[in-house]
């Protein structure tokens, strides 16, 4: 089944607000008018919070989705520091991240936590980008698929199908996260075709053939043709080079 892939630029803690605009603007020309040039793909950015309302306006129109990079699971009340799903909504969020390894390792996310900030996100109508993947060690064990799976189906539990239908997934090892390695094309292939068999048996073959799962984990200009090319692979989660718009450039054009 064809599905249009999604090229998804992570910005984490970088760029202020001027400097978010100009990059925004940049990626915007880079997307073409409708955000999927030659109509391979679809593309988003999630800049800092502070840069959100900017950078909104600077892709209007362009076809270029906003995302948030994190999200709280309550709608209102008294949780200081933190965004909700309305409020992302209301803004312009068309996506927003979750479950980021960065958020589990440093900020105490968990999947029951992933499960709620889900439900928030449907509700809300903002596509959330779910992030599952291993650490080193559990990959030396041999624990990668099983972690994966475990993680995916813990944030799913409970919806219908039907609730789930603007679901992405983004497969990122924990490993290549910032490392500079990567997963093989042929490896990360692998981990996107056993979660889609596993999807598929749990869920349905409908439900797994249109979920989208993306590749996360040093995507850059010179890998991202391989990994995009594997049948399975159905998108890049991108963090540093999404910050340099030569290489984020040549990620969106090698999307199909």
């Amino acid at each position: 089944m064809s599905r249009k892939q999604l090229i998804a630029g992570n910005w984490k803690l970088h760029n202020t607000v001027s400097e978010s605009v100009a990059l925004a603007k940049a990626v915007r020309e880079a997307a073409g008018s409708t955000g999927n040039p030659a109509g391979k793909g679809e593309v988003c950015v999630a800049p800092v919070f502070t840069a959100l309302s900017a950078v909104r306006d600077a892709l209007a129109g362009s076809g270029v989705g906003l995302a948030a990079q994190d999200v709280h699971w309550e709608k209102k009340g008294a949780f200081t520091g933190e965004v909700s799903a309305p409020l992302l909504k209301d803004i312009g969020c068309g996506y927003c991240i979750i479950g980021h390894s960065e958020r589990r390792q440093f900020f105490g996310e968990t999947d029951e936590t992933v499960r709620k900030k889900t439900r928030s996100l449907l509700e809300a109508g903002i596509r959330p980008i779910l992030c599952v993947g291993e650490s080193l060690e559990q990959r030396e064990q041999g624990a990668t698929l099983g972690v994966v799976i475990g993680q995916t189906f813990a944030a799913i539990a409970g919806f219908a199908n039907e609730a789930l239908a603007e679901l992405v997934i983004a497969y990122e090892p924990v490993w290549a996260i910032g490392t500079g390695k990567t997963a093989t094309p042929a490896d990360a292939q692998a981990v996107h075709a056993g979660l889609r068999k596993a999807l598929e048996h749990d869920r349905g073959a409908d439900f797994a053939n249109k979920v989208r799962i993306l590749y996360g984990g040093s995507v850059k200009a010179d890998n991202a043709t391989q990994l995009l090319a594997q049948p399975d692979i159905d998108g890049a989660l991108v963090g540093g080079a999404s910050l340099v718009i030569e290489q984020f450039s040549a990620i969106i054009n090698a999307a199909r």
